[in-house]
């Protein structure tokens, strides 16, 4: 157990919610941080966009495999020492990465270091058992706010590279881990009857995937957090290629975009308490489709003959237009992946371990699949914005697929409220 003098149990829930947070904050900074770090790398290196893509999709690969199995395992023994094992697995291979030269090397310890993705499972379900169903929401929310730490890497990693070159961001990455840890072991509690019973099998644990309800939340999942970790690995380097910025000035533009998204993630969850997690999810397909649209436009030029020459404009979308949409994207999406484990908490409160880790692999697997498809595309079409032509595509097909399917339902609980309501008189 933590800390003794910290004796109620709302005392305990606050501690934990703050260290998870924390410890989460953390691990994302880890789990995206060659979105900086792989920009001087392909550089060293002489990656295509495929490659760079799939360096920096890597660990997102392995956090996305092991949130289910980390999921359950939380459910079964809890979330205290699955997470203390998760952080401590993560740095030796964290460390080596400063002392990689070969391309394989880079894959091979991006996989090992890719498992801090999966705190997120840990996380999730050991903060929700804590809190009542009035307000899992908000403290699920507050924990997602972690998501934040992939803007922490594009604050603290830039400066790191230009100062002290790459090799030095691993190095001090994994020595403020281990911080962490031991903090982590003081703030944090454990209650046993938080942990499923024993003779609850993996094969009943695993039933949550014969409700069609739950496919639906893994596709909006993929997209609002897959997307969100998708873009926090390509937009630095984005911002370079299509602006021409430096590699400081770019993170920190991106951060306009993963910051807010992170924290703001919090109020996401007090809104689907207050207001259903139904309509905030359909407020952040639309506007998410909207941003998406005029993001999608590439850098274009007009050239009209005129009776004195050539006339050329410029249609091309203002650097500082394109960041107020990105804003405005990562806002949404921070709600956006509130409001999806609020339907979580709503619908499976007995199983949320396991869902968690259903949906979050379904989140990881987005994040990890569309840095590979963005440097495909690129290199394929030669045009940096089909990165957000792909993503809304995506949108319109999450948004046409909830209009349908809760429609559905809507229908089929008006129909047994009328039936209800037709026994009883």
């Amino acid at each position: 157990m933590g800390l003794s003098m910290i004796k109620s149990h709302t005392a305990q829930a606050n501690s934990v919610l703050a260290a998870n947070t924390i410890a989460f904050t953390a691990c994302f900074a880890v789990w995206v941080m060659f979105s900086i770090i792989g920009i001087p790398i392909k550089e060293l290196l002489e990656l295509s966009e495929t490659q760079f893509g799939l360096l920096v999709a890597t660990p997102i690969l392995t956090g996305s495999i092991f949130r289910l199995p980390v999921g359950m395992l939380t459910d079964r023994v809890g979330g205290r020492i699955v997470y203390m094992v998760l952080m401590l697995a993560m740095i030796i291979p964290l460390w080596f990465i400063g002392s990689a030269t070969e391309y394989w090397q880079f894959l091979v310890l991006g996989l090992f270091v890719g498992i801090a993705g999966a705190s997120f499972s840990v996380g999730i379900a050991y903060t929700a058992k804590w809190f009542d169903k009035e307000h899992q929401g908000f403290a699920m929310g507050i924990f997602g706010a972690g998501n934040a730490g992939a803007a922490l890497t594009k604050f603290i990693a830039p400066s790191l590279v230009v100062a002290y070159g790459w090799q030095v961001v691993p190095k001090v990455y994994a020595v403020a881990m281990l911080v962490i840890i031991i903090t982590y072991w003081m703030f944090t509690y454990e209650d046993p009857a938080h942990h499923t019973a024993k003779n609850v099998s993996v094969k009943d644990q695993l039933k949550a995937l014969n409700d069609p309800k739950l496919w639906k939340y893994m596709q909006y999942y993929s997209l609002v957090f897959g997307g969100f970790v998708a873009l926090s690995l390509w937009m630095t380097k984005y911002y370079i290629n299509e602006y021409g910025f430096d590699l400081k000035t770019a993170a920190l533009l991106a951060a306009i975009f993963v910051l807010p998204s992170g924290v703001i993630r919090a109020l996401g969850g007090w809104f689907s308490d207050k207001y259903g997690a139904y309509k905030v999810t359909w407020w952040v397909m639309w506007v998410s489709l909207v941003c998406l649209f005029f993001m999608s436009y590439p850098q274009t030029s007009l050239v009209i003959k005129t009776t004195t020459g050539d006339a050329l404009f410029d249609l091309s979308l203002n650097v500082w237009v394109f960041t107020a949409l990105l804003f405005v994207l990562g806002i949404a999406w921070g709600f956006g992946k509130a409001s999806v484990f609020k339907f979580l908490s709503d619908e499976y409160p007995n199983n949320i371990g396991v869902v968690s880790g259903i949906v979050g692999l379904a989140g990881g697997l987005g994040g990890f699949l569309l840095p590979i498809m963005f440097g495909v595309l690129i290199d394929y079409t030669h045009v940096n914005s089909v990165i957000f032509m792909l993503l809304y595509g995506a949108t319109a097909v999450s948004l046409i697929w909830m209009h349908f399917t809760f429609g559905k339902y809507k229908r089929t609980d008006n129909t047994k409220q009328a039936h209800a309501s037709v026994s009883t008189k």
